[in-house]
């Protein structure tokens, strides 16, 4: 019996630093900036590297071919257009959500689709 309660206790006191590394809504356009302003944003498994600037502007690399494209902040959402190297990514707007100051993760349709998490670096 002490066994399962000091298990109990373990799992309650592993949740909650668990539960404080959730990702979070980032709504605002200045909180946004106050995330990327000055750094990159990286994704390892497809070498993608991106610039986020504060004036519109995404440049970077995925795959070592050049990213460029235009962005602006929309009801909440985050929202862009992009090409890799020639090949056109139509606009979306995505949901952005932060972890830790250190993650960003993207949800294209405002949040309903797929999703791609981001090292800030």
């Amino acid at each position: 019996m002490a066994r399962v309660i000091l298990g109990i206790c373990i799992a309650l006191g592993l949740a909650a630093p668990l539960a404080a590394e959730e990702f979070q809504p980032v709504r605002e356009r200045d909180a946004f900036l106050g995330l990327i302003e000055g750094r990159e944003l990286r994704q390892g498994l497809l070498g993608i590297r991106l610039q986020v600037l504060p004036d519109g502007r995404i440049e970077g690399e995925a795959v070592r071919w050049p990213v460029t494209g235009r962005w602006s902040w929309q009801d909440g959402y985050f929202c862009r257009e992009m090409d890799w190297s020639g090949y056109p990514i139509e606009y979306n707007c995505q949901l952005v959500e932060a972890r830790n100051g250190r993650d960003l993760r993207f949800t294209v349709d405002r949040g309903a689709g797929d999703s791609a998490t981001f090292r800030l670096r």
